[in-house]
């Protein structure tokens, strides 16, 4: 049998992993559907009281939309075994039909271009309970030391129709935010997205209104029930005033004071490099939650246990990883790549957790040193498997590889060193920021607007790094004072740039799939190359 190459190998499971039949429920779920198109969501007025002893909720929706075409179905998700009660507009009762998780709404008034019209779905049920949250969601009902209630939803790939009725799919997002009133028992509080507007004493419960005047993805919003305590602070941002408040069990005050004093650390970090917090007016929480954490916009959720790392570990084994607490700084990172800047499909995700793990180095850079970034990103490196490409699948609600985390950190860190100007770099990352604020975008999108602020043509290297599992190769070697080099493991017209070390000293050479030459005025003694660059190298006999 002929010998398969590993650059084979690895294009012949990339082409794989995009070859997989699309089905019709992934097909609902993940495309824009004509039931889909035509209204684009303007707000929702989210009601929701939530039963604790029965692990249940049941609640509304009221969905306010712009009318874009005629038609009269609309698309909205709900997940078994959460259930429609009933549908309304204007008072009068509408039809609807289901598919899987998807359910097709017959409208009887006109739909007319331009109108902006409201919609109330009645829902209720025991909401999919969490398995491992937040990567295997749902909610999360648990009890605190005290035996008080603590439950939390987390859903961001499982899909936030899981317990409420919307229009489950990122490409539209609620131009003028949301309403969130949420009725607990009386001696529990609620915690959600934006600001809290109003407290309704309702004698053995308690409403809690909420309200997000900005866009905002449907998996971030969220519901928080605990026996809470509140404390905060005023940051003195680049937008002016920003208010932080802070949510966390009455019996975890003090360590919490302790420990959120890393917030306002990261927001003088992320505003450096990133541009403004983007949600000045609903404000930033860290809310405790039962689960590590999620970055649910304006209210970050935490479960870090207190201590820095990630559950006390530094995934990069550098020892920089121990410097921050993770959940601190990576979930809040999103409120600039997720919250801000949102993929319109979730093949995309790369754009949310690539940027976001990139983050994590880029406070330690800002914090302590260039050094300190480097040796953390590189450090993650071992977290990569390769196993197939970060960018997922269009139209069919599939996202790439977990890769997308800490091999996108490593390619964002790599564009760095090309760029080879940190002031032009950070322009670009606070560019992005402004450019696609509060916006629903491809990656075609980010990929571009990064190749023509740094007039690099960066769309082989793109392809290369984000759509195959090839990792370039540059295999060299020497003769006398003749460095040979080239590129194995890349697709056609890869040429990247990168830095070798020669006899001490730095060199850029530009390797190709063919042999290149560089003559140095000494013999050669040493050679290597600079690992900022995600690249692999050996050095072959000729």
């Amino acid at each position: 049998m002929k010998k398969i190459t590993t650059s084979l190998l690895a294009l012949i499971i990339s082409a794989s992993c995009f070859a997989q039949k699309i089905t019709e429920e992934e097909e609902l779920r993940g495309s824009i559907t004509s039931e889909r198109a035509w209204w684009d969501l303007v707000h929702y007025d989210l009601k929701v009281e939530v039963l604790p002893n029965k692990k249940a909720l049941k609640g509304s929706n009221t969905i306010t939309y712009k009318v874009l075409d005629r038609d009269k179905v609309m698309q909205i998700e709900l997940q078994p075994p959460m259930r429609i009660d009933r549908v309304e507009q204007n008072g009068e009762k509408l039809s609807y039909k289901t598919e899987g998780i998807s359910h097709f709404i017959k409208l009887k008034e006109k739909q007319k271009p331009g109108d902006e019209n409201k919609l109330t779905v009645f829902f209720s049920g025991k909401p999919v309970e969490a398995k491992n949250p937040p990567w295997d969601g749902g909610f999360t009902w648990k009890k605190d030391s005290n035996g008080k209630h603590f439950i939390a939803n987390s859903n961001q790939g499982i899909g936030s129709s899981i317990w409420w009725p919307n229009k489950d799919h990122p490409a539209d997002e609620p131009d003028n935010g949301v309403t969130i009133s949420v009725t607990t028992p009386k001696d529990l509080m609620d915690v959600s997205n934006g600001r809290l507007v109003e407290t309704k004493d309702n004698g053995d419960t308690k409403t809690w209104v909420w309200n997000v005047v900005n866009p905002i993805n449907n998996y971030s919003v969220n519901i928080n029930v605990g026996d809470y305590v509140h404390f905060g602070e005023v940051y003195e941002g680049l937008n002016g005033n920003l208010d932080m408040d802070y949510y966390v069990l009455r019996e975890n005050e003090e360590k919490a004071k302790e420990q959120f004093l890393q917030a306002p650390l990261m927001m003088r970090a992320f505003e450096y490099w990133f541009g403004p917090y983007p949600f000045y007016e609903d404000s930033y929480k860290l809310v405790e939650a039962p689960y590590l954490g999620m970055e649910h916009q304006s209210s970050v959720t935490y479960g870090n246990h207190y201590e820095n790392g990630y559950l006390g570990r530094d995934l990069s084994e550098s020892g920089w990883g121990l410097q921050f607490d993770f959940i601190i700084i990576h979930e809040s990172g999103h409120e600039w790549f997720a919250n801000n800047i949102t993929n319109k499909d979730v093949a995309d995700m790369w754009i949310h957790e690539g940027f976001t793990a990139y983050s994590e180095n880029l406070y330690l850079n800002y914090h302590f040193s260039d050094e300190a970034a480097s040796e953390y990103v590189l450090g993650t490196r071992k977290l990569v498997s390769n196993d197939r490409p970060i960018i997922g699948t269009y139209n069919a609600n599939r996202e790439g590889s977990g890769d997308m985390y800490y091999k996108g950190a490593n390619i964002l860190h790599t564009v760095r060193q090309l760029i080879h100007d940190d002031s032009k770099w950070r322009a670009i990352l606070k560019g992005l920021n402004k450019e696609f604020y509060h916006q629903t975008v491809t990656t075609e999108q980010v990929e571009n607007y990064i190749s023509e602020q740094s007039g690099i043509d960066l769309s082989v290297f793109w392809d290369q790094y984000l759509r195959t599992i090839l990792i370039p190769k540059v295999v060299y070697t020497v003769e006398g004072n003749t460095l040979k080099f080239k590129y194995e493991d890349v697709i056609e017209d890869f040429t990247m740039p990168v830095i070798a070390i020669v006899n001490g000293k730095e060199v850029w050479i530009t390797p190709s799939s063919e042999w290149n030459t560089k003559e140095f005025p000494n013999s050669i003694k040493t050679v290597s190359f600079k690992e900022d660059f995600y690249v692999e190298t050996e050095e072959v006999s000729k």
